[in-house]
């Protein structure tokens, strides 16, 4: 049997009920140029109790599909966010 995938992300929307999206970093190395890259994906992640809020670094770790886009469930919330209003200012500046 395999093991199940874990992923360390942070919670993008909350806006569903009892689903977030977590986007998930990962360095990368471009096959020719050898420069480290910053990818990013985002997964839809099951949360039950709506426990999770926007800005929140998240585990999630893969399930059986529950739906047509989700494949993961929350496992633990690593480490809360300070304010939506501090969140949004800093996805702010990075996308700049």
């Amino acid at each position: 049997m395999g093991k199940r995938r874990e992923y360390e992300g942070i919670v993008i929307s909350d806006k569903m009920q009892k689903t977030i999206i977590v986007r998930v970093m990962r360095m990368s190395k471009h096959p020719k140029y050898a420069k480290i890259m910053k990818k990013y994906s985002k997964f839809k992640a099951h949360d039950q109790n709506n426990t999770a809020k926007i800005g929140d670094t998240v585990r999630i770790i893969e399930t059986r599909p529950l739906s047509k886009d989700k494949r993961y469930r929350l496992a633990a919330i690593v480490k809360k966010a300070a304010s939506y209003a501090q969140v949004k200012e800093e996805t702010d500046d990075s996308a700049a």
